[in-house]
């Protein structure tokens, strides 16, 4: 028997007080989203922005951020099930067999759902106060990640989204699954995030001019796209009917997200080279 895998076997719920659950997964996507805050109140100000704006937009993201993850969920992975209990979507419960229900918090939640809800709160709090759409993506974008970063932070607390069986030396054993080492897939993505978030930052730190031209928005969703695209092939399926499937729920959905990213990422390069002060 191999010893040197990580053995990872981690209760998800922080502690119980009076009933009321509180778990890694709340709490690691609440410290992302007050994380993303304060960054993108620096850049606010940066920009020379208002900062009482700000307030008024995060509850824009918040919800939309969460009624999309969680209505992707449904949609995409359990149609069927959640068709059959549609108060389920919007309510975190579950109905029991002798017809009460239990309350269970929200299981289940979809980042390209998230992502979806996220870009539909951005141009509807536009619309409401006619802010500058492409300049609002982009300063979304360059924190986008860090969010992103916390979520898969939390999966991996859930012992969820594991990896296929591996022999590679960081292996790890998710013992509420089984005894088998596997990827840490959650771990790479939360990486690949950490490291798509320098890169931005960097580069709008040095191009500050680069903001409402649209191309910190592309190259964000591009690249974690992309992650996520190549990172499924080390998951297990997440759903029965993706066993059949060349490419999984995640792939598909990551593809129509890459080629909007390019778009953005096209279109951006063209309204710079149309600017006179950058030519």
């Amino acid at each position: 028997m191999v010893t040197g895998y990580i053995h990872w076997n981690i209760n998800p719920e922080i502690f119980n007080l009076f009933g009321i659950s509180v778990r890694y997964y709340g709490a690691l996507f609440v410290t992302g989203l007050i994380i993303c805050y304060y960054m993108l109140q620096w850049i606010y100000k940066r920009e020379d922005i208002p900062v009482e704006r700000l307030e008024k937009f995060f509850i824009y993201g918040f919800v939309g951020i969460l009624a999309g993850a969680r209505l992707g969920h449904c949609l995409f992975y359990e149609p069927g099930y959640y068709f059959r209990h549609p108060l389920e979507m919007i309510l975190p419960i579950q109905s029991l067999p002798d017809g009460g229900y239990k309350f269970t918090g929200y299981q289940g939640l979809a980042s390209h759902g998230g992502t979806i809800g996220l870009i539909i709160a951005i141009i509807w709090y536009c619309i409401k106060n006619k802010e500058s759409l492409i300049r609002m993506f982009d300063m979304v974008a360059i924190v986008a990640p860090i969010g992103a970063c916390f979520i898969r932070l939390a999966n991996l607390m859930n012992s969820e989204i594991i990896g296929i069986p591996t022999t590679v030396p960081w292996a790890f054993i998710f013992e509420k699954d089984d005894n088998l080492p596997r990827h840490p897939a959650q771990l790479y993505e939360a990486i690949a995030y950490v490291l798509i978030f320098v890169v931005v930052f960097y580069i709008y730190k040095k191009r500050k001019d680069i903001i409402q031209k649209g191309i910190l928005f592309g190259l964000t969703i591009t690249l974690i796209f992309s992650a996520r695209f190549v990172i499924e092939f080390l998951k297990e399926k997440q759903v029965k009917f993706e066993e059949q499937m060349k490419l999984d729920m995640g792939q598909l959905l990551s593809i129509p997200l890459i080629l909007l990213g390019i778009v953005f990422i096209v279109y951006g390069i063209r309204k710079m080279r149309n600017t006179p002060e950058l030519k």
